[in-house]
């Protein structure tokens, strides 16, 4: 149901779907505002609950120390506090035909369904070969019907220990990137510049620029040395970059979109950041990278031998049964501890002959030291497969797949755009909280990001209303569900008996969803709640709904009464027609 909207304050009437997506914050309208997501990130940064962190003995302890020993730290914490979340239907359902008739006036649907998930995306080949959308429940998804696919703020994702069936906190892949982008400014101190997001159609993720790199991966950390280690975690980590375009990239000096002309990101920022990705996807080929590329190819492991000097006399071991010791040591192939593990060996494992149909590990690690191929070229592929085609069968195959393992081309935005230069957004690690707040403030006027921060940030205090009112009616549908089998007094008496605590401090506003999913509000969202449920029941029928700090009145058919801790202001109605108006 779309509604109207009359006495705007401050958004244009243009903006208001930009600015209501803001408060709601699905997958869709992120794709569509790609200003959205770094919204998110600045109102994670504005919220109390990770500048607390802080506090926490985990990160005194490391007061004084570098930014790359605070990131990892942070890693374990996000992974101790937070749950992966993979339930679409957390957020309720919608359908395809009423989102794209939303966009329509700024994305074609043709647009739409080419790159965006829910829409009919279906990405590389081989990531779908491999099931992913299943993996992530979207072939449940093929018709008309799709899931409202939200982004949390800090505060949703804290509640989810509130929510039946989770213990811990919890959020969605771009809920966790936000959050890690967030976290990783205010607690490990680094620069809002060196984090860049990073948004495929099915994943989200940031690249820290530290040492040689840092990805986070939903509840975890990249290091470059983990991305090319040849491990079932890193494969998965892998997958976004290696099998989907990347559709946002959004910084701190703004954005570039795959489909948009303009872009809003520095753009000697942007070329920076494709030159470092670049360097984090690559390495070079030695015997450490060629025993990762086996260790997850291991098909390949028995055409490799290792021969270890037993005092003056060479001793030989198939490659695979060295990979079943790995497997269960902490201790690896070819790196510095690769004399231990071998201690770990059994003596029967090692035959005094070598072995046939076998090549040497250390013959191939001096033609890789000599040599030094470089099998992204073609003179580097056909060196390495003139070393390895005595022995296995289809080097050429195995070499084309090493090529890809040492190196991965990101399908990122082209840089040809046209860049927008505008106010950037300059917040240092040094700033209080307070300060940071009043800084972006005072951008709002020249930055929309900034703007749009505090309508994520859900301040009542210093937002319109009216993007707030339209969310609330238009795209809450959980709470709607939740209430079908009751009447209007029912539901007006199940409220009641909710707890009373909003999930947000201050003046800041709780949706109706998030009422619902986890069973506390604050009485004024409950009001907005029940405001929700009567509009979609009788759309016909005018609604006055008047707060005035501790009172909170809902006149229909019926007057609803509720008491508010927000000390807030305003008198909202809503006509038979449908229009929305606020005052006060």
């Amino acid at each position: 149901m779309v509604r109207k909207t009359a006495g705007m304050e401050t958004v244009k009437t243009e903006e208001l779907e930009k600015y209501s997506s803001a408060v709601t914050l699905s997958d869709m309208e992120i794709f569509v505002f790609p200003e959205l997501i770094y919204s998110l990130v600045l109102a994670n940064i504005m919220s109390p609950i990770i500048w607390r962190w802080r506090d926490e003995d985990c990160f005194r302890k490391l007061d004084g120390k570098s930014s790359y020993k605070k990131l990892m730290r942070l890693r374990q914490f996000i992974m101790d506090e937070y749950e992966f979340n993979l339930d679409l239907e957390t957020w309720g359902l919608t359908n395809k035909t009423t989102e794209l008739k939303r966009f329509e006036k700024v994305m074609s649907s043709d647009d739409i369904v080419r790159s965006n998930a829910l829409f009919g995306y279906e990405g590389d080949k081989y990531y779908f070969d491999v099931d992913i959308r299943r993996h992530f429940g979207l072939d449940n998804y093929d018709g008309d019907i799709i899931p409202y696919w939200k982004t949390e703020t800090v505060e949703a994702m804290d509640a989810f220990r509130l929510k039946p069936g989770y213990t811990k906190k919890a959020g969605e892949c771009v809920s966790l990137s936000a959050l890690y982008a967030a976290a990783a400014f205010v607690v490990c101190g680094v620069p809002l510049e060196d984090i860049y997001m990073v948004l495929t159609p099915l994943h989200s993720q940031n690249f820290i620029d530290i040492q040689d790199g840092i990805l986070t991966n939903n509840r975890r950390l990249v290091t470059k040395a983990m991305w090319f280690n040849g491990t079932a975690g890193s494969n998965k980590a892998q997958r976004a970059l290696r099998n989907e375009n990347v559709t946002i990239v959004a910084h701190s000096s703004g954005y570039i979109h795959c489909l948009y002309e303009d872009a809003t990101i520095d753009k000697s920022a942007y070329q920076y950041f494709v030159k470092r990705l670049r360097s984090y996807l690559s390495a070079g080929l030695d015997l450490a990278m060629f025993a990762n590329f086996l260790r997850c190819n291991q098909n390949y492991q028995k055409y490799f031998q290792l021969c270890r000097d037993c005092h003056g006399h060479s001793r030989f071991l198939k490659a695979e049964t060295l990979f079943r010791y790995e497997h269960g040591s902490s201790y690896r192939i070819a790196d510095s501890t690769h004399e231990k593990l071998l201690a770990e060996v059994s003596d029967e494992d090692f035959v005094s002959y070598e072995l046939p149909g076998r090549i040497r590990c250390d013959r191939l690690d001096e033609f890789l030291r000599k040599k030094r191929p470089d099998v992204r070229k073609p003179q580097g592929r056909a060196a390495l497969k003139q070393v390895l085609e005595p022995v296995v069968p289809d080097a050429r195959r195995l070499v084309d797949k090493l090529a890809d393992f040492v190196h991965t081309e990101p399908g990122l935005p082209a840089a040809k755009k046209n860049y927008v230069t505008g106010k950037p957004i300059r917040i240092s690690v040094e700033q209080t909280r307070e300060e940071i707040i009043d800084y972006l403030q005072n951008l709002r006027q020249s930055n929309t990001t900034a703007d749009l921060a505090f309508y994520a940030y859900r301040d009542m205090a210093s937002c319109d209303w009216l993007p707030f009112v339209r969310a609330t009616v238009e795209r809450n549908p959980v709470s709607l569900e939740l209430t079908k089998s009751m009447s209007i007094d029912e539901a007006y008496g199940w409220l009641k008996g909710l707890g009373d605590d909003s999930i947000y401090d201050g003046t800041r506003l709780a949706l109706p969803d998030e009422v619902a999913n986890y069973g506390t509000g604050d009485g004024l969202e409950k009001a907005f709640l029940l405001a929700n449920v009567i509009c979609h029941r009788h759309p016909d029928q005018p609604l006055n709904l008047a707060v005035d700090n501790s009172d909170v009145v809902l006149q229909g058919r019926q007057q609803y009464r509720f008491n508010s801790a927000k000390t807030l202001t305003k008198l909202f109605h809503i006509s038979e027609d449908g229009t929305c108006s606020a005052s006060g």
